[in-house]
Order: structure tokens, then sequence, then C-alpha cells
């Protein structure tokens, strides 16, 4: 069984979005097909198709959080250190080319998401942070084209 890195903020939202499933959600679907059933014949009902649709899609979600929470190797994020880029810490590139700066935080992969400036340690810029030092350039190759940047502060 291979264990997930994953931060304590991370850990704490599978949770909770596993608790929300379990005690909330699932008791309404099946609230819902016992009502949809109540309106008689299933081979035309609407309503009972959705249900019963919405229940398989909980269920494969519960297994899956169930799944990841289990395999999740929390990393308290107290402690980094701060003279190189590590899982967890945050980190202020600027882009050689353009002088914009961009601010990440280097997380596990199920808890990446880009508009919120989480980028996973597994993804390609995430591989080529890991280790590096403040003034250290990181050369990529993203979809758009390779990148160049400079890492100038660590959190």
């Amino acid at each position: 069984m291979k264990q997930v890195p994953i931060t304590r903020k991370g850990y704490d939202a599978l949770k909770e979005e596993l608790v929300n499933l379990k005690k909330v959600e699932r008791p309404r679907t099946i609230r819902a097909i016992e009502e949809a059933r109540a309106h008689g014949d299933l081979s035309e009902n609407a309503e009972y198709d959705a249900a019963k649709e919405r229940q398989g899609y909980i269920e494969g979600r519960i297994n899956e959080l169930q799944y990841k929470l289990s395999n999740a190797d929390i990393i308290e994020t107290n402690n980094l250190p701060k003279d190189r880029a590590v899982f967890g810490c945050i980190v202020v590139l600027e882009n050689i080319d353009s002088g914009t700066e961009v601010t990440y935080q280097l997380v596990g992969p199920d808890e990446s998401d880009i508009k919120e400036g989480r980028i996973s340690v597994a993804s390609p810029l995430g591989k080529a942070l890991i280790g590096k030092g403040l003034g250290d350039e990181i050369n990529i190759n993203a979809p758009g084209g390779k990148r160049q940047y400079e890492l100038v502060e660590i959190r």
C-alpha cells in the first residue's frame, strides 16, 4: 500500500467530505429513492433513475475517500525548513521572461488545485521545485512551451 503525502488541512477536508456524504447525502438519496418508488411504475420514473444514479456516485465517492484517507501520510507543515522547497511549503516564483510572480503551495495529488495556488509535488513543476533553494532557477517544459522561473521566496 503506497502512502500518499497530504497536509493536515487537506486530510481534514477529505474527512469532512466523507462525513457529509455518509450522514447527509446518503440518507437524502435513500429518501429520494423511497419517494420515487412510491410513485409506482419504475420503468418510466426519471426521479427514481436520477436518485439511483446519485446513489451510485455517492457510494463510489465514499469508497474513493475511504481509500485515500487510509493511504494518507499526513505531513505536518509547522516546522518546515525555509532554505529549500519541500512538501507543504509555499514558494514564490518569478517568471524570468516576463518578471511576473506566482505563488504556490506544494501539496499532495489529492489536494492540488491550481486555481487555489496548490500544485502537486507529482506535477512537472512540483517535481522540479523539490529541494531547490532561494535564487535557484527552475526550467520546465510546460504544455505552452518552455518556462524558466527563479525561486525568490520560501514560506
